[in-house]
């Protein structure tokens, strides 16, 4: 296998980071894009056209994509978090999501991994460790106060992925349970500083 290049994604990329995301939260982008569905859409045009979009966190501009001899392989998606968030604004969001943007709100300034995913066939090649540190690079140039990002407590592969990388938990909260998700525990919102 051919070593992966990382590039911006472009408009073109929508599909395959709307997968990615699905890949990454194991089914929680489909439940909370299935609440935003009219008759006969599905679920994944939802996710297709959020990756689409100009703006807000979820988009193709915000997003990196690792390829492998020409193929899609994994995707990046980060932003640098605010240096302030209203708390008021996290009683408007829906039960599932006021944890993350809770966790996210802790750790202001910081360059946010939002979704590091690699499509099953890449797994075990160095393409999430290549995405992080590709991630780390843009933390550095723009959010000095450090790296950050949440992970579920029982997707211990992740866990320990992002603690090699120099990763430590500093706070968490209760993931809120949904349809379809088969884990339970906490989001872990971990942090490092820039080396």
């Amino acid at each position: 296998m051919s070593t992966p290049t990382i590039r911006p994604a472009g408009l073109r990329d929508a599909t395959h980071l709307a997968a990615l995301v699905d890949i990454a939260g194991e089914g929680f982008a489909s439940h909370f894009w299935s609440q935003m569905t009219e008759p006969g859409q599905s679920p994944f045009e939802i996710g297709r056209a959020r990756a689409r979009r100009d703006e807000g966190a979820f988009t193709w501009r915000n997003a990196h994509i690792a390829e492998v001899d020409g193929d899609v392989a994994g995707a990046l998606v980060g932003y640098r978090i605010p240096d302030a968030a209203d708390p008021a604004h996290f009683k408007e969001l829906p039960l599932i999501v006021r944890p993350l943007a809770e966790l996210e709100a802790e750790a202001p300034g910081h360059w946010y991994v939002n979704v590091l995913a690699v499509f099953p066939e890449y797994r075990g090649k160095g393409i999430g460790g290549a995405l992080l540190h590709h991630a780390d690079l843009i933390g550095k140039a723009v959010a000095p106060a450090g790296m950050a990002l949440i992970v579920a407590s029982e997707n211990e592969g992740a866990v320990r992925l992002y603690e090699r990388s120099g990763y430590r938990v500093v706070s968490r909260r209760p993931v809120a349970p949904f349809p379809g998700y088969k884990r339970g525990g906490d989001w872990l919102l971990l942090t490092k500083p820039h080396s």
